[in-house]
Order: C-alpha cells, then sequence, then structure tokens
C-alpha cells in the first residue's frame, strides 16, 4: 500500500510507501506505476538520478528545466536526511513563489513528487547524504535553469543554523525568480 499526502502546495505531494520488515531487515516498493495511476498519478518516468553531497548544509538548487524538457520528479533519500523544498513558479499562479517544505530521510522511508512548473531544491542536514529521483524528462543542459536559493521575495527558511551552505558555482550566481521569469503559466483545472 501507499500513503499520499497533500502538502501545503496541493499540487506537491509527500509519498510514503509501506515497508515489510522482520529481523533480516525490511523489503518495500519504492514505485509501482499501476498503483500510482489508481491514485491519480500518471507520469511517464524517463530517467533516475542520484546524488551524493559529502558534506551537511549542501544547498543543491533551486533547478528546474524549461520545455520542452520540463521535469517532475519524485525524490527520496538513501541515506541521510534532507530539507527538500518545491516553489511554484507558474505564472498566475494564486502561489506564484510561493514554497513548500518537507523533510525526507532514509529513515522516515518518505518521498516527494515535485510535478511540472515548481522549482527544486534541497539542503543536506547530514553528512554523507545520498538522494535518489525520478524524472518525466531527459537532462538537458540547454534547458536547464536555476533560482537562487535566497532570493527574498521566496523567504525559503532553510535550517542553515548559522552555517554557509556549499553551493556549485551554477547555484551561487543563479538569478532571482522575478530574474529568471520561468515560462510556466497556471492552468487552473478544478471541476
Amino acid at each position: 500500500m501507499l500513503e499520499i499526502r497533500a502538502l501545503s502546495l496541493p499540487e506537491v505531494l509527500e509519498l510514503r510507501p509501506r515497508r515489510f520488515g522482520d529481523d533480516r531487515g525490511f523489503f518495500a516498493e519504492t514505485y509501482n506505476r499501476d498503483r500510482l495511476a489508481e491514485a491519480g498519478i500518471a507520469l511517464d518516468w524517463m530517467q533516475d538520478n542520484q546524488s551524493y553531497s559529502a558534506e551537511a548544509f549542501t544547498l543543491r538548487g533551486l533547478h528546474y528545466q524549461e520545455p520542452p524538457f520540463a521535469q517532475a520528479k519524485l525524490v527520496r533519500v538513501l541515506r541521510g536526511r534532507i530539507l527538500d523544498v518545491a516553489v511554484d513558479i507558474r505564472q498566475g499562479s494564486p502561489s506564484f513563489g510561493r514554497s513548500v517544505a518537507l523533510e525526507l530521510s532514509a529513515a522516515d522511508f518518505n518521498q516527494l513528487l515535485v510535478p511540472v512548473g515548481f522549482a527544486h531544491g534541497f539542503l543536506t542536514l547530514e553528512p554523507d547524504t545520498e538522494v535518489f529521483y525520478k524524472v518525466t524528462a531527459p537532462y538537458s543542459g540547454a534547458h536547464d535553469r536555476a533560482i537562487r536559493f535566497d532570493d527574498p521575495a521566496l523567504a525559503i527558511d532553510w535550517p542553515l543554523a548559522g552555517h554557509k551552505p556549499v553551493l556549485s558555482a551554477k547555484d551561487a550566481a543563479a538569478p532571482s525568480l522575478a530574474e529568471a521569469n520561468p515560462p510556466f503559466t497556471y492552468e487552473d483545472t478544478r471541476p
């Protein structure tokens, strides 16, 4: 069974696969296309990615890809713990520029579903953290974009506890949300 919970931005979902354990350890289905489709999540996953961060307070993001390589992501932690963040970057959305954050960990065994039209990033909360995620489009350097993690307009409360985040050069030079001007638009599909 799979537990699915909408977060404060309802398009962003927390998924909790069920684990079956005994004295040897556990077994779990971390992804099942049919079960997700039954729950209304019918996405065509194209690629799996894995990242390793040696240091705590490594910050990756906020990333997105422009169409036609826009990506939804299903993120989980294999080892360690992160604060995972999704930011609504759909022009015209009632929640444009708002974010939702969720702690993901190997111990909690939870996942975050980040839809297309949201920027994604995470902060490692422990050293030696490994993150695994499925994406709905392959990587395209020509369409890869970033938004500054500390853009004041986003007001994301990163739990840095006085530490300076470990950033890539790309993330350190990322523009603000206003400067990035993402090409996504909000489509209200309520009945």
